[in-house]
């Protein structure tokens, strides 16, 4: 009867670290669909709302790992429930830095708005956000469903993201030589487009975490990547 007992308050433990993830997982989501819509838009205040929003999910990430290490502490989980625990720590520090990206999106938009950016290409960077928005909710409902096959088959739609952030990369480059005037804006651009393409990149992480989670080891084949660039900093 006790053993039934604490398994089952672990359950519950769980269930209220996973609800926290979800909340989180829709505010990073949130913010990133917000910040996409500011960057088309160039509304300040509207962007300065993103940027303020933030702390929310800091201090959601905060409580997620307060709570997960409390849960160790008090009920000492088996290998395969602590793998559960330790995955729910990852995803909520990707989560995080989904927001951060948002937060920088934002930021540069605001930029853009004092420059003008009227000759820069941008037909692939809102298609190219709403697929990492997508490929996100889906890989989060991955991990709520603890579906590990989902979840590798979400992995592959990374591809996609890195082919037109490729594309978005070399049009921008091309129009900033053509018209050097644009090249600060330009930059700002591709600064966003990397910031959504590192998006899909924490996307396929989680969904190999997820792989990890359900069968206790990592995937054995490479991510797939098709992104030939030399990797940009994020700032």
């Amino acid at each position: 009867m006790e053993s039934k007992h604490i398994v089952s308050a672990f359950d519950d433990d769980l269930n209220k670290l996973n609800k926290k993830i979800r909340n989180l997982g829709d505010l990073a989501i949130s913010q990133f669909t917000k910040a996409i819509d500011g960057l088309a838009t160039l509304d300040s205040k509207f962007l300065d709302a993103i940027i303020s929003k933030d702390q929310e999910l800091d201090d959601l990430e905060v409580e997620i790992n307060d709570s997960a290490f409390e849960l160790i502490s008090l009920r000492s989980p088996v290998i395969s429930d602590l793998r559960r625990v330790i995955s729910a720590i990852k995803i909520s520090s990707t989560l995080e830095r989904v927001g951060d990206y948002a937060k920088n999106i934002a930021k540069r938009s605001k930029i853009l708005l004092t420059q003008g950016n009227d000759s820069i290409p941008g037909v692939n960077i809102g298609r190219m956000g709403s697929l990492a928005e997508n490929m996100l909710s889906e890989v989060l409902k991955a991990y709520l469903d603890e579906d590990a096959e989902r979840a590798v088959k979400l992995r592959d739609r990374d591809l996609e993201i890195d082919y037109m952030y490729t594309a978005f990369y070399n049009e921008v480059l091309a129009a900033m030589t053509r018209n050097p005037s644009q090249v600060s804006s330009g930059a700002h651009l591709l600064f966003i487009a990397k910031n959504i393409e590192r998006i899909g990149d924490h996307a396929t992480g989680i969904a190999e975490q997820v792989y990890f989670q359900v069968h206790g080891k990592m995937l054995e084949d490479d991510r797939p990547k098709s992104d030939i660039l030399t990797k940009t900093s994020e700032v």
